[in-house]
């Protein structure tokens, strides 16, 4: 071989090899991955409602919503409850404890269940009323922290009204409590919730029969 072929061959590999490390020089360039700021992914939050925000539930008047509640729509409601509880009288426990005739009750009270620590000790302030039980429904964890029940809520008052109807018809059977339409109007208004007459005094569904402290407010079943 020449020396003049060898000089083309020579610079020809030359040329390639600076080729290829150049277009890799300049592809790091473009393609070069930037360290973020902040690892991690964006994940919008839905903030909850706060001062301005949405206006407060109204008091529920519980002796009014409660003989006009749809029994059938709070048995589809508590389907929603039946991978954890059982309603039929003496029903086997489940994740939950059976609810049968649990309106007017202490909570944490179901033989062979076992309770938190949290469920037992709300169980000595008083029984399952309607507001009570409509309250601890609406948010579980929130209401009673530290309880079993990992259930999100039932936020529509519509659903509790209707739950609790329905599970009134299970074995407890309490008198509604007196209707007090007026308890509702201050927060209708804007003003500052007031506390239902209702929940202070009850009224007997049946004609004769006395007002029971079970039956001021009594309400749905009990959680974990």
């Amino acid at each position: 071989m020449s020396d003049l072929t060898f000089n083309k061959v020579a610079g020809a590999v030359l040329a390639t090899g600076l080729a290829i490390v150049g277009l890799r020089e300049i592809s790091s360039g473009v393609f070069a991955p930037h360290p973020v700021e902040k690892p991690g992914y964006a994940i919008e939050v839905a903030e909850e409602a706060g001062a301005g925000g949405a206006a407060a539930e109204a008091p529920i008047d519980w002796g009014t919503v409660l003989p006009t509640a749809d029994i059938k729509a709070g048995e589809a409601v508590f389907a929603k409850c039946k991978s954890c509880h059982t309603i039929e009288a003496g029903g086997p426990n489940g994740t939950g404890p059976n609810l049968h005739g649990i309106l007017g009750k202490k909570s944490g009270q179901h033989a062979g269940f076992a309770y938190s620590p949290a469920m037992i000790e709300h169980g000595t302030h008083g029984v399952w009323t309607f507001q009570e039980t409509s309250e601890f429904l609406k948010a579980p964890q929130k209401h009673l922290p530290g309880t079993k029940m990992t259930f999100v809520g039932l936020k529509k008052a519509e659903d509790r009204i209707n739950l609790l109807a329905y599970l009134n018809t299970q074995g407890s059977n309490l008198p509604f409590p007196a209707p007090n339409p007026a308890a509702a109007a201050p927060a209708a208004e804007g003003a500052a919730p007031a506390t239902p007459a209702a929940d202070a005094a009850a009224a007997p569904a049946s004609a004769g029969a006395a007002p029971t402290a079970a039956a001021t407010d009594a309400a749905p079943a009990a959680a974990n």
